[in-house]
Formats: C-alpha cells, structure tokens, sequence
C-alpha cells in the first residue's frame, strides 16, 4: 500500500499556500451561507410555494441533517482519494442544489435541493480543514486556522442579512438566496484547480458502505427525532421510544461492523486517543451551546425587543466580532508561541461566562449590555472552536487525519443539531407556562403558542408578550450554561503536546516510509 508521490511532493511555499487557501476559503464560504442565507427568506419561500410550519423546519433540518450525516464519508474519503478532486465534487454537488433549489416549482423539490447542498456542503466544510491539514503543519497551523474560523463566523451572520436583502430587494426575491453561490463555487473551483497542488496519495482499498449507511441512518434517525420531538409529539411518547431505540440500534450496529471493517468509516482506534476523544467531547458542547443558544437570539431581538429582521441581523454582529478577532489573535500567538492548551481552557472559561450573562437578559436590556454579553460569548468560542481541532490533528497518525478531522467536525455539527432541538423545546415549554400564568389556560389550550407578530399586538398584552420571550430566553441561557462548563471539564484533561513543524504530508511520508522499512 505505498503511494505514489509525484514532483509536487515539495512542501508548498508560503505564497502557494495563501492562493490555495484562498479557493479553500471562497467554498467554504459559500457551503456556511447556504445554510443561513434562507433562514430571514423562509416567510416568504413558505408563502409563495404553500408551504406548512412543519415543512418550514425541513427546509433548514434537511441541509443541516445532510450535511452532517455525510461529514464522516467524506473525511474517509479523504484518507484514500484526491483531495481535490473530493473539494471539487463537493463543490459541484452544491452548485447542482442550489440551481435545482433557485428553479424549484414547488416545496417537495426544494427540500431534495437542499439534501443535495447539504452533502456537497458537508464535503466542503469538512475537506477544508483536512486539507489545510496536509499541506501546513500544525505549528504553523493556527495562524491560517484562525482565519478560517472567521470565514465561518462571517458567513454564518451574513447569510441572514443578504436573505433579508435578497427578498426585500422587488427585482431580485428570494430565488437568489440560492443561485448567489453558484458563481463563487464555480470560480472556487476554478482557483482551486490552478492552485492547490497535493502529492497524489491513492490507496486501492474497499471503502466500508455499510458502515457509512448504518452510520448515516443513526444518525438521522436521531436528528429526525430531536426536530420532531416537541412539536409533532411529546417528548416522553411511544414516538420518541421508537426513534431513540431505533437511533442508537443503529449506530451500535454501526460501531460493530466499524470494529469489522479493514478499512472503517471512522477508525474506533482513534477514540483510544485521549486528546481526540477529549476534544470530540467539547465539540459537541460547543456545538450545542453555539447553535443552541445564537439561534434564538434572533428570535429575542424580534419578539421581546421589537427590532425587525434585518436590525436582528446586525444585533448578532458584536459576537462575530469578538469571534473573529479572538480566532484569528489566538491562531497567530499559537503559531508564534507553539502553545495552545491555556486557549482552549480560557476560552471553554469565557464562553460559560458568555452563556451566564445572557442569563441575565430580559425584555428591557439596552443595546450596549446585550453587545457586551455576546461578544463575550464570541471571544470564547471563537478561542476553542478551531483550536480544538488542531490539537487532535497533532495528534494522530497522518494517515486519520481525514477521519479525526471530520469525527470532530460531525459531532460539533450534531451537538449544533440536538442543541437547537432540545434547548428549542426547553424555550417553547418555558413560554408556554409563562403564558398560560399570565393569560390562563385558554391561551394555550391548542397545545403551544405560535411565536405573535408583535406587530399587531395591543399595547399591554404586546408588553407582556415581549417580559415572557425576555424571561424564557434567559432560562434559555441559564440552562446553557451548565452545559458549556462541562467542555472546561473536558479540556483541561487534555494533555499539551508540542505542536509538529511537519505538514500532514511530509507525516505522511515519514509513516509509509518507517512502515516500509520494517516490512
């Protein structure tokens, strides 16, 4: 099993990195946006095509759902093809969703659209990472990682505010909410061809489908469960038994024909790594507390502050702000230092600080207090989410570098997934007892309470409305909180190594090498 190494062998010089890393960056770009762009577009989507609340959640569920489903495949992949050729596939798989997603005739095609953008995004955000991890080594790593993990907070705050331009703008709506990625994927692809130059590294083996579908069912079975739960039946149902039950018989099926596999979707054996299993546990706290907790913050600015889409939009600014400045000082001081554990306990730290102070919000927080609070939120997480990543890169063999990179980026995604779900239901359940206090139990007697159009609301229940969305939100946080603590728990038990001066290449090649020797 050796692989053949052409001319391009060489490690890549600074400039060539940049001018990858530049087509790595628009893809990734784009594969975020699609997933948020739609989210101040879905009233209107919705209405134009006679769509129903349920098939409202589908539309978001089933790229998330796909995207994260597929995150393992393609880091597998990785560790057996072209690189390239998997970033630009990926890429092609999106541009084909989203042009069936700007023509759709109807709410059935738009929801397979958006599971065809969602693998071809899954590829994207999970390839990305891998291969700046074979052609920078992690010493040199978090200076480029910080930058993309601003790329990623951008983009994920973009995409509310260009929707919302999109559909209010009379000569474009909101079919451009998708046809706006194409041209940049297109030239992504494009730039990366001229630009990223990989040692080809093809390895003949049988890839293990049947634990990518065992594994891809679980999982959706269980992401299917946590969007239904709590609006199409109870939590504590016959319902929820048959999915949970059914979820994790087929993730334990999943695990097993892993355990027989000679070459396994996600190796088991890299669990067996402290530091990968450690960072896998943040990852998914993180996810939950990010996803979990910003999503709704929208929904606050809208309904107990009043402030319409597009200033909600721009309320979320302070946390990529501090997002963005905290991942990219901490990215350059890594590099510079080559020390990076005290980033990933201060910002696990500052991140339950963040989630404590927005505990304390409600209908009447000013601006200023509320910017504060976020960008406190931000600083955190923007310190621990792509730090966590180059740590368990550092760690394992070049050869689990694609499946390592994508385990973490699948359970951070997941935990993004159960976060909005299950803290979505701790928010509806606060709101509905809130409400039924203060209005009685006619006010809920349907069951729960459609999220008001403050805007047609007489003044004094309109100020009653806006104290229970204040107070529920805040419980919202409260909840959070505890959660995020548990990922200081799990990143103070990770041990510092000093970070490798070798690309994942150039590992890569000093394995097969020793491993030739002793055969």
């Amino acid at each position: 099993m050796t692989a053949t190494q052409d001319e391009t062998s060489g490690r890549m010089s600074r400039g060539e990195v940049v001018q990858a890393l530049s087509g790595l960056m628009l893809g990734m770009f784009v594969a975020i946006l699609a997933s948020t762009v739609v989210s101040n577009a879905l009233p209107r989507i919705i209405a134009d095509l006679g769509g129903s609340q349920s098939v409202y959640t589908w539309i978001v569920t089933t790229e998330l759902l796909a995207m994260t489903a597929t995150v393992p495949l393609w880091g597998k992949l990785a560790d057996l093809y072209s690189k390239k050729l998997l970033v630009q596939l990926s890429l092609l798989l999106f541009v084909a969703g989203s042009l069936i997603a700007g023509f759709t005739p109807d709410v059935g095609v738009l929801i397979v659209s958006r599971a065809v953008q969602g693998i071809g995004a899954g590829g994207m955000t999970a390839l990305a990472t891998i291969v700046m991890a074979s052609i920078i080594p992690p010493r040199e790593l978090g200076r480029y990682s910080g930058i993309f993990g601003a790329v990623f907070g951008v983009a994920t705050i973009a995409g509310p505010l260009i929707g919302g331009v999109m559909v209010d703008t009379s000569w474009l709506g909101w079919r451009w909410c998708f046809f706006i990625g194409v041209p940049f994927s297109i030239a992504a692809i494009l730039l990366l061809q001229k630009t990223l130059h990989l040692p080809s590294s093809r390895r003949e083996v049988k890839i293990d489908w049947l634990g990518a579908l065992l594994i891809t069912a679980g999982v959706s079975t269980l992401l299917i469960w946590s969007t239904l739960a709590g609006q199409h039946f109870d939590w504590a149902s016959w319902e929820t038994a048959i999915f949970v039950v059914g979820g994790v018989l087929l993730l334990a099926l999943a695990v097993w024909a892993e355990s027989k596999a000679p070459e396994p979707v996600v190796p088991l054996r890299i669990f067996r790594n402290r530091t990968v299993t450690l960072a896998i546990v943040a990852s998914v706290l993180v996810g939950v507390a990010m996803f979990g907790g910003t999503v709704f913050l929208s929904q606050y600015f809208q309904v107990a502050l009043g402030k319409s889409p597009t200033v909600a939009g721009l309320m979320s600014l302070p946390m990529i702000f501090g997002l963005l400045v905290s991942s990219t000082v901490a990215g350059a001081l890594i590099t510079k230092f080559g020390k990076w554990k005290m980033y990933l306990v201060v910002g696990a730290i500052v991140m339950t600080i963040g989630m404590l102070l927005l505990s304390a919000i409600d209908a009447r927080t000013s601006v200023l207090m509320l910017s504060v609070h976020m960008a406190v939120l931000g600083i955190g997480v923007g310190m621990l989410m792509q730090n966590l990543v180059l740590a368990a890169q550092n760690d394992v063999p070049a050869a689990e570098l694609g499946a390592a990179t994508s385990a973490l980026t699948f359970f951070r995604s997941m935990g993004g997934a159960i976060g909005v779900s299950a803290l979505g239901a701790v928010l509806a359940s606060r709101v509905t007892s809130l409400f039924t206090e203060k209005f009685g139990a006619a006010a809920t007697s349907g069951g729960s309470t459609e999220v008001p159009d403050v805007s047609t609301l007489p003044p004094q229940v309109l100020a009653v409305v806006k104290d229970i969305y204040g107070t529920a939100t805040s419980d919202l946080f409260l909840v959070a909180a505890p959660i995020a603590f548990l990922a200081v728990i799990a990143v103070v038990f990770i041990k510092e190594k000093p970070l490798s001066t070798l690309s994942g290449d150039e590992r890569r090649a000093q394995e097969e090498a020793a491993a030739l020797s002793l055969h």
